[in-house]
């Protein structure tokens, strides 16, 4: 049995929250989870209606081992879970970052259960930007992307390529390896 090179890197007892919002790249998040995962982290996933269309909730319930939180609103679930889920999370990321997420963050809605658990951060964001490359030039979502850098939200892409849509250009997710650096940068500066 072949010893597993130890990079040093660990996120033991780190608590990271991961948004999952509708789009294509969606399934990559999954392997961001697992890699967070095995890491050390212990992970909680939050995912928007639309991101549950892409990839189930129970794909990510089994990564994590804990419940994946949906619904604002789901019956019998209501004990303010925007605010713990918020309260435990030493850095959020979310991936992928759609224009609709960017755009609500960057204006301070909180219409589902994602968009109300950012607000109420107090800790490193990432954001992992995916979408279509006219989507990501047209300049209401550059704006909202730099309304977001001024205010610290780091963002890890998006990449060159080749898009679901069949065009090229930016708008790829960044890989998942990519994520995770930028989750083990941002908490080594914020120690335990």
């Amino acid at each position: 049995m072949a010893k597993r090179k130890k990079d040093g890197q660990t996120l033991q007892g780190r608590e990271i929250l991961v948004g999952v919002t509708g789009g294509i790249a969606a399934y990559k998040a999954a392997d961001l989870v697992s890699r967070l995962v095995q890491k050390g982290a212990a992970v909680s996933v939050v995912m928007t209606e639309h991101a549950t269309r892409f990839v189930g909730p129970l794909t990510f319930q089994a990564l994590s081992r804990r419940p994946v939180y949906t619904d604002l609103f789901a019956e019998g679930a209501y004990d303010a879970d925007h605010v713990a889920l918020a309260d435990r999370a030493e850095a959020a990321v979310v991936a992928p970052a759609t224009a609709n997420v960017i755009g609500k963050l960057a204006a301070g809605i909180a219409d589902d259960l994602l968009s109300t658990v950012l607000l109420a951060l107090d800790v490193p964001v990432i954001l992992a930007p995916a979408m279509n490359s006219a989507m990501w030039k047209h300049p209401a979502v550059q704006a909202n992307v730099e309304t977001l850098r001024r205010r610290r939200v780091r963002f890890v892409g998006p990449e060159e390529g080749r898009l679901a849509c069949g065009t090229e250009g930016p708008g790829r997710m960044a890989e998942p390896e990519t994520i995770l650096q930028a989750v083990l940068e941002v908490l080594s500066r914020h120690p335990h």
